[in-house]
């Protein structure tokens, strides 16, 4: 699936930031950029994009106008040097708000956000889309790794890092267990314990506060035992 991007910001050295993290990115492609916000529009009246990029403080059309301008707005990202706009954006449903400047592994916590909703939105469960959905995480300096949500089989926290465990390897990755949890289908996996996530679909046993997956036992953590049983009481129904 290639999600096609666009970004208007009156600041080259911004333009060229985003522009060069999205081409490294596989999947991502920018179709255009756009310093005047005008010829954004213009642009947007016979092309159709996944997402924008798009700054707030621009020159005769500032961003928020930009945006209830249109009609029928792609997915939106505001990009700013200002964070006192993000309550106003986010009243009209923008996806995402990154304060300049931009850090890449900031930047992949949004891209993986547009994958889950395009995914989610326009190409599951459709029987024409080949692909099972997916997520981008990036396991070294250069290079960001697909894995799919239907290969993974427990994420474990190793205190700022984490060792996703899939059906074709294990890659260890910079996040906390909580923040990529929230990047995942819901209804297809459980945070077990606070330093596990597991796959619901991927459960070998449950015995006593323990789960198996593949010939390893998890503890359930006090905590989260009720919800876990329940849900997995639910997902056996």
């Amino acid at each position: 699936m290639r999600i096609n991007c666009l970004i208007i910001d009156d600041e080259p050295l911004a333009i060229n930031v985003i522009k060069n993290y999205l081409e490294a990115v596989e999947n991502f492609e920018v179709v255009d950029t756009f310093s005047n916000p005008i010829e954004g529009l213009n642009f947007l009246k016979n092309n159709k994009v996944d997402v924008i990029f798009l700054d707030i403080n621009m020159p005769v059309l500032d961003g928020i106008n930009f945006i209830k301008s249109l009609d029928n707005p792609p997915l939106l990202v505001i990009t700013s040097a200002y964070s006192q706009f993000a309550i106003e954006t986010y009243e009209l449903d923008v996806l995402d708000y990154l304060v300049k400047p931009i850090e890449f592994p900031r930047l992949m916590k949004t891209l993986n956000k547009i994958s889950k909703r395009l995914n989610s939105s326009t190409h599951i469960p459709q029987e024409n889309n080949t692909e099972s959905p997916f997520i981008f995480v990036k396991i070294d300096k250069k290079r960001m790794k697909k894995i799919f949500f239907n290969e993974i089989l427990v994420i474990e926290s190793l205190k700022d890092y984490l060792k996703i465990n899939t059906l074709t390897g294990k890659y260890i990755i910079h996040s906390t267990l909580s923040d990529f949890t929230d990047l995942l289908p819901e209804r297809n996996f459980l945070r077990i314990h606070r330093s596990y996530t597991i796959a619901i679909d991927k459960i070998d046993a449950v015995e006593g506060n323990s789960i198996e997956i593949e010939g390893l036992r998890y503890v359930i953590g006090r905590s989260y035992i009720d919800h876990v049983k329940q849900r997995i009481l639910n997902s056996a129904g």
